[in-house]
């Protein structure tokens, strides 16, 4: 009995661990928006787009290598995120500066 509770322990605790890493690699983070006029800023737009497209990949390299990439994918992740955001400020920088 004592052997089988300590079994079934090590699985759930096993269980959590995976839970776990594949919720850290995905940070529950969304893509990039879309949200540059590609009227105003056609390249920051494009710029935009790419880094949407690159966010699909690294996501689906993390869903092909189940999530196993020690972290770097969710820090790339991030990194497109932030990128994203200092497009969207360089586009209203431009906008008022052209007012």
């Amino acid at each position: 009995m004592r052997q089988k509770n300590a079994f079934l322990g090590s699985m759930m605790a096993i269980g959590l661990l995976f839970g776990s890493l594949a919720y850290g690699q995905n940070n529950g983070m969304k893509p990039p928006a879309e949200n540059i006029s590609s009227k105003k800023h056609p390249n920051l737009a494009a710029a935009q787009r790419h880094l949407d497209m690159a966010f699909e990949k690294v996501q689906a390299a993390q869903q092909a290598n189940e999530f196993d990439l020690a972290g770097h994918a969710a820090k790339a992740k991030e990194l497109i995120d932030q990128a994203d955001k200092e497009l969207k400020m360089a586009a209203e920088a431009a906008n008022k500066e052209h007012k």
